[in-house]
């Protein structure tokens, strides 16, 4: 592992620079994560946004040191706060690293799917304690079974004392969903990565666990990368969000920045694709086309492919990231000054007076 000594600001728990990274597949180089950077500070919560495939997940992988042994890191640095004095570059380090000072103990996960995550032959309680025993985060098996309880009351399941008993197949999905979030917190880590956390459960019980998900980050003031392909499901629990399109982030922002005054024609695509709150849709809207094979990444930008607002200077190269306020930035030339100005289309001005009514102004 590097012996390099790295900086972080003191409010910022997570920074990466052009994260590069690619996996060998057997036709050809897939160039999954293209100049990847932003930021996270203590206690804010990062929504990274976009279709399957965009890199969402992968980035996050990268962060945890679970790329497998087809993929490689070819530039860029992942810092990471571990403590008041000690940085890491998490691209550095090695398994053992990760394994004893990093993944459940400072940085935890919820993955989309509770039953692949769970292990179907133990009983929940036992899978609650045993970060805690291994990170030494007690001192005992009765002082791990005691936060164990606590943790299934904190995270809502009723009767704990019955659910620590039981396995993973005798609980509901919500249920299941709510044990991974009580093992994510078991070592109460300073990040946690919550990776499409809703997707295999039903609308009612999705609001509960993002309900329960935002209470946590307030009462804990830890960080959370929250990972989806909706941004519905995000618009009113991040403070930031970050786009991603082809392996790029393509529009960053303050949550009201992007829900709410969106630049990027891909933004524009997503919000305008999101149904009508009352369910009154003749039509749902859909963007065109599917993402580029990125084992041949297209010259220029990568959305252009499928945009109807595309302009020459897309095909021909990529365009930088344009400031549109201090923390509101895309990239797309349409932001050139050179460009024409374009109004917003109408279906996404409707999309967007209809979010502000139900959710109001982030706050």
């Amino acid at each position: 592992m590097s012996e390099k000594n790295y900086y972080l600001p003191p409010q910022r728990i997570l920074e990466v620079h052009n994260l590069t990274l690619s996996f060998q597949l057997y036709n050809g180089v897939n160039h999954v994560i293209r100049d990847v950077s932003f930021h996270l500070d203590k206690g804010e919560t990062l929504a990274i946004v976009g279709e399957s495939g965009s890199g969402k997940s992968v980035t996050t992988k990268a962060i945890l040191g679970l790329i497998d042994e087809n993929g490689r890191i070819e530039r860029g640095e992942i810092l990471f706060r571990v403590s008041d004095d000690e940085v890491l570059d998490l691209t550095k380090c090695d398994l053992d690293t990760f394994q004893k000072k990093i993944r459940g103990s400072k940085i935890a996960i919820i993955f989309q799917d509770p039953m692949t995550a769970l292990n179907p032959t133990m009983p929940v309680g036992k899978q609650i304690m045993e970060g805690m025993l291994e990170h030494g985060k007690v001192k005992s098996k009765a002082e791990a079974k005691r936060r164990s309880l606590a943790l299934l009351e904190e995270v809502g399941i009723d009767q704990p004392n019955k659910r620590f008993k039981q396995y993973p197949h005798q609980l509901s999905g919500g249920m299941r969903q709510r044990v991974v979030i009580a093992i994510a917190l078991a070592c109460e880590p300073d990040l946690l990565i919550a990776d499409e956390p809703t997707t295999a459960l039903d609308v009612t019980i999705q609001a509960q666990i993002l309900d329960l998900i935002k209470d946590i980050q307030k009462r804990l003031n830890i960080s959370i990368i929250f990972i989806t392909h909706d941004l519905g499901v995000v618009a009113n629990m991040a403070d930031r969000v970050a786009v991603m399109y082809a392996g790029k982030i393509v529009e960053e922002g303050l949550a009201d920045e992007v829900f709410y005054a969106p630049v990027h024609p891909y933004t524009w695509g997503l919000l305008s694709s999101l149904p009508s709150i009352k369910g009154t849709d003749r039509h749902i809207y859909s963007i065109p086309g599917s993402p580029p094979n990125l084992i041949f990444p297209p010259q220029g930008d990568a959305f252009a492919y499928r945009s109807e607002y595309a302009l020459v200077a897309d095909f021909e190269s990529d365009p930088p990231m344009f400031e549109v306020s201090k923390t509101h930035k895309a990239a797309t030339w349409l932001l050139d000054k050179r460009a024409p100005k374009l109004k917003m289309p109408h279906l996404l001005k409707e999309r967007i007076e209809a979010m502000k009514k139900e959710h109001g102004s982030h706050e």
